[in-house]
């Protein structure tokens, strides 16, 4: 049904606010210039398929009625609804067998979907109302109806303001991401991959909302696929599936050179591109990695490659090529998804180790970030955009990944240079910027072996768990330690923890005779298991640390699956692990806070979300006048005063570092 109309789509989507479950799609969307919905007819629950859901869509007839005509695979055939969400980097691991991923900052679910059979659409010259109508909706689609025509005949209410502070690198900041490029050109260098797209994590907090960000984003970026989403503001400039029918395309970007001007730049920012050495390999192998993965599912010999070519995006020249095929008639989009996903130009090749050394090499974990935003149609088809220059955000922050492929040639200072001119556009787009660099601190001694080559990062699929001192049937800081439980439940599952848990752990305490250690274990579910054993007597030498590097630590929750350290303990008996970070700083201890005494001053490392924040730690920030926290270099343990460790079982506790 048309829409009389004068908005534009930047102006539309500010009718969206107060909505349930907005979306916006602006750019170039299933061939049209704007897809906007709200109220969707079903929220995929956490459990379900996630891949398979995108084929349960509903059997469509010719339009009857009222309104323009639409025959089902017709020309005029546009969207109607659909699904229409994002799909997270992290559901690779549900199509390969990956090792788990870094730690999270800020978690957010796997996936985010919703079924929608109504939306309104922009064709670029007028507005229209479309409905995939049923006659028990009858009713509540002519209320949209009603609702829409009102809304799109007025001016919406202004903008809100919205702001961010700097942009931060997460974790272990530009000097990890160096490290992280240097050892992936060591890996290519040495046989295991051929590239890997390597990235870091940009943070920031937020004031306002996504949908006054979008608003104020879009005249400015002009995205290729704008959407906002759930807890999302894309501005991706990358296609990366589009189905229509039966034929199927991808266009992988690879290639970047900084934007400045217009026809000449680009003419000159495509002979760079295709005389570079390093930006045609990169390019190619991409290119080949998605041929391979639609040739998967695709009719044998469809598979053709149109030739490369050179876009204007954002602050940037990008070289593009598309790969397109025809889907086999068994394969729906549920099995397209299965094959190519996650996207190969923000994996490498070959895709899978590539993937395992991502998990590897990267402080933060992915989520949304490099994974698909887009919608299906039962009449329009698929359309999926890569996941990149794309704000998050939840509970305050916001949070943008930038990287790029790595291949033997990659210089890892120049890698870093292009990880911020391509988070330059998007973030002047917005009104952002990135803090300062910091300091060019030198990175950890060659001689500090990695943590990761003697296992794999806690799986927390496992749970979490606190370990608890008690005295003579008391248990000491509980409080303390249930509040830090039940945030880590929060965080990381998004359920509660048993509500009387604080009941039950005093009961099983009051068994205890003398000193003893209660342990409370929680699962995925909030359900919690507890235990009390007699503490075994600990000796009075100093802990001998030896010092092992793990990109980004073990992030701030205690994690049950504890392989990883037991593999560093058992690789140098005798000593406990030290964790320190790619960018030279220490971390923590395998089960304990670290402290270095310097005159009078005690210092710790910050609880930037790297570290699990002790409680015995905080008792002590909290105490001392001169405990504070501040980034330790590993080479400063050499000169410290004393070093010594805490926890809520040993308390305090004298330590020293191998040599």
């Amino acid at each position: 049904m048309p829409l009389d109309s004068a908005l534009t789509p930047e102006r539309a989507v500010l009718w969206l606010r107060g909505d349930a479950r907005p979306f916006a799609l602006v750019g170039d969307w299933l061939g049209t210039a704007a897809v906007l919905g709200s109220e969707p007819l079903r929220v995929a629950p956490s459990d379900c398929e996630r891949f398979d859901l995108l084929d349960e869509l509903p059997e469509v007839a010719a339009a009857t009625g009222p309104g323009r005509s639409v025959a089902v695979g017709g020309e005029d055939a546009v969207v109607g609804g659909g699904w229409v969400g994002w799909l997270g980097y992290g559901l690779g691991a549900q199509v390969e067998r990956l090792p788990p991923a870094p730690p999270v900052p800020v978690a957010r679910p796997l996936f985010s979907l919703a079924f929608y059979d109504h939306v309104i659409l922009y064709d670029g010259e007028g507005w229209w109302f479309e409905a995939l109508w049923t006659a028990d909706r009858e009713d509540a689609l002519q209320e949209r109806l009603a609702l829409w025509r009102e809304r799109l005949s007025a001016e919406p209410p202004p903008a809100r303001a919205v702001a961010t502070t700097p942009f931060e690198v997460a974790a272990n900041g530009s000097r990890g991401h160096v490290a992280a490029v240097a050892d992936c050109r060591r890996r290519i260098v040495e046989g295991e991959i051929l590239q890997a797209n390597v990235c870091l994590r940009l943070e920031a907090d937020l004031d306002g909302e996504l949908l006054d960000l979008f608003a104020r984003a879009l005249p400015a970026a002009r995205p290729r696929f704008g959407a906002l989403l759930d807890g999302v503001v894309s501005l991706s400039p990358e296609r990366f599936l589009r189905r229509e029918g039966r034929r199927v395309q991808t266009e992988p970007m690879k290639g970047t050179r900084p934007r400045a001007g217009e026809e000449a730049a680009r003419r000159a920012a495509h002979d760079a591109l295709v005389d570079s050495t390093k930006d045609a390999a990169e390019h190619v192998m991409i290119v080949d990695l998605m041929r391979n993965d639609l040739g998967r599912v695709c009719e044998y010999g469809s598979i053709s490659v149109a030739p490369a070519r050179v876009e204007a995006h954002a602050g940037v020249w990008q070289m593009v090529s598309t790969v397109s095929g025809r889907l086999r008639e068994d394969v729906g989009d549920g099995g397209l998804l299965r094959a190519t996903f996650p996207p190969g130009s923000v994996t490498g090749a070959p895709k899978v180790q590539a993937m395992k050394v991502i998990a590897t090499l990267e402080a933060t974990r992915r989520e949304l970030y490099t994974g698909a935003v887009g919608i299906v149609s039962p009449l329009a088809g698929l359309d999926l955009s890569v996941a990149i220059r794309t704000f998050e955000a939840h509970r305050g922050r916001i949070w943008f990944g930038a990287g790029g492929g790595i291949v033997a040639g990659s210089d890892p200072e120049l890698e870093l240079a292009e990880a911020f001119t391509k988070a330059a556009g998007p973030l002047q787009a917005i009104g952002g910027r990135m803090a300062d660099a910091g300091s060019r601190r030198g990175l950890t001694s060659a001689r500090v072996r990695a943590a990761l080559s003697y296992g794999r990062r806690p799986d927390p699929t496992h749970g979490v768990f606190e370990t608890v001192l008690v005295h003579d049937g008391e248990p000491v800081a509980l409080d303390e330690h249930l509040e830090r439980l039940a945030g880590s439940v929060a965080a990381v599952y998004d359920v509660m923890i048993e509500p009387r848990a604080a009941t039950q752990a005093r009961a099983l305490a009051a068994t205890a005779t003398g000193t003893a250690r209660l342990r409370i274990l929680a699962d995925a579910d909030g359900s919690l298991a507890m235990s009390v054993s007699p503490e075994p007597p600990r000796g009075e030498a100093p802990v001998l640390l030896s010092p092992f590097t793990l990109p980004g630590g073990l992030g701030c929750h205690k994690w049950r699956d504890r392989a990883l350290l037991e593999a560093l303990a058992a690789h140098v008996p005798g000593a406990v692990p030290l964790l320190i970070d790619t960018d030279g700083l220490v971390l923590e201890a395998a089960h304990a806070n670290l402290w270095l005494v310097e005159g009078a001053a005690l210092l710790t490392p910050p609880a930037d979300g790297r570290i699990l924040p002790g409680v015995t730690r905080g008792a002590l920030l909290a105490g001392e006048c001169v405990a504070r926290e501040e980034p330790i270099e590993f080479e400063r343990l050499a000169r410290a005063d004393a070093v010594f460790l805490t926890s809520s079982i040993s308390r305090r506790r004298a330590a020293r570092v191998s040599a």
